[in-house]
């Protein structure tokens, strides 16, 4: 059996993939379940993380979200049964690489998979929604009649999160990178209030929010990381499609949440203030906290096991690109590494 893995020769370098060559498994732990890999979802190597929390290894494994047959149990599994169909998150700590025929996970780390959802659906939507979850229902505890601001809605992530946010009866403003990106968001049903296309560099994204809401501002923003410095500051690696952190605090509302997934977002003291003055909260949205602590396992399942009821019942409508074969794993995985990736490739056995 091959897996694969990624390689990182010193930091601040390229990562390249490789293959491996995997010893037999041997029969599965106490807590273990034997999973034969149907389809397995690429994801972002946060190497940095990995290092920080004192997880870096010369190969990481790559594929962490998997769908799958169970085919073996250990003796104190209690969830599940041979040739259960199974859907969960690989832990960062995992030494499986989710890109293998088949592999050992921990029982509570796996739910059921609804019979009418394809495998491949099953990887490429579980974490999406685990994060739309935890920024939406559990940062933000997004309210019926909430205003809620997805940037980049298009992408995978973002794509969720509006489904998730109409479902739960919020008006939802959005952001589009390109015209494709805008026809995209149109097209969506239930329809989305407003979409802003900001590939040009001419719309004011605070100002049609503000507009949108008549000046009160929205409830709830999502970002997908902000310029944290002015123009001639900004590195020009940095995507200029991105809002300004001031324009965010701009058009957030009087007791707004701010979601940011920009782990290097720093505040000066005016920023502060304005945010005092709104009653307003900025939270960090890192969904690996699920799985860093134990003490919200039943939490984690629970979300884990209405992704995918809302994916069964097609509240959930990902953005998946077509499955791609395992041979071609390695080539998909550097552009996903590369963010050059716009739907979320799955690959499928």
């Amino acid at each position: 059996m091959k897996a694969l893995f990624g390689q990182q020769s010193s930091p601040g370098e390229e990562m390249t993939f490789v293959f491996q060559e995997r010893e037999q498994l041997p029969p599965p732990g106490d807590h273990e379940v034997k999973v034969q890999v149907r389809a397995c979802a690429l994801s972002w190597l946060d190497t940095k993380l990995l290092s920080e929390i004192k997880l870096k290894k010369d190969l990481v494994p790559v594929g962490r979200e998997i769908s799958g047959v169970v085919l073996e149990v250990g003796s104190k599994v209690t969830f599940f049964q041979p040739e259960d169909e199974v859907v969960g998150i690989l832990p960062l700590d995992s030494e499986e690489s989710g890109l293998c025929e088949v592999i050992l996970v921990h029982e509570h780390y796996l739910v059921q998979k609804p019979e009418k959802v394809c495998w491949a659906a099953a990887a490429g939507t579980v974490r999406d929604g685990l994060r739309a979850y935890t920024a939406l229902h559990y940062l933000a505890q997004a309210a019926p009649a909430a205003t809620v601001l997805v940037l980049d809605a298009a992408s995978p992530f973002g794509t969720i999160a509006v489904q998730l946010a109409q479902h739960r009866g919020a008006k939802v403003i959005c952001t589009a990178h390109s015209l494709e990106d805008k026809q995209f968001l149109e097209r969506l049903r239930p329809p989305v209030a407003r979409v802003m296309d900001v590939s040009h560099g001419k719309m004011d994204v605070a100002e049609s929010c503000l507009e949108e809401t008549g000046g009160l501002g929205v409830d709830i923003v999502l970002d997908a990381g902000v310029k944290l410095y002015s123009a001639e500051d900004e590195s020009a690696s940095k995507s200029q499609l991105l809002p300004h952190k001031h324009d965010i605090i701009t058009l957030l509302g009087v007791g707004g949440h701010w979601i940011t997934t920009e782990k290097n977002l720093q505040l000066d003291p005016p920023d502060c203030h304005s945010l005092f003055l709104k009653g307003a909260t900025v939270s960090f949205l890192n969904d690996e906290i699920w799985n860093l602590s134990n003490v919200q396992q039943g939490k984690y399942l629970s979300i884990l096991e209405d992704v995918m009821e809302k994916l069964s019942s097609g509240v959930f409508r990902p953005q998946l690109d077509e499955p791609i074969p395992l041979y071609e794993a390695k080539v998909s995985m550097e552009i996903v590494q590369k963010n050059q990736a716009r739907k979320r490739q799955v690959i499928q056995f």
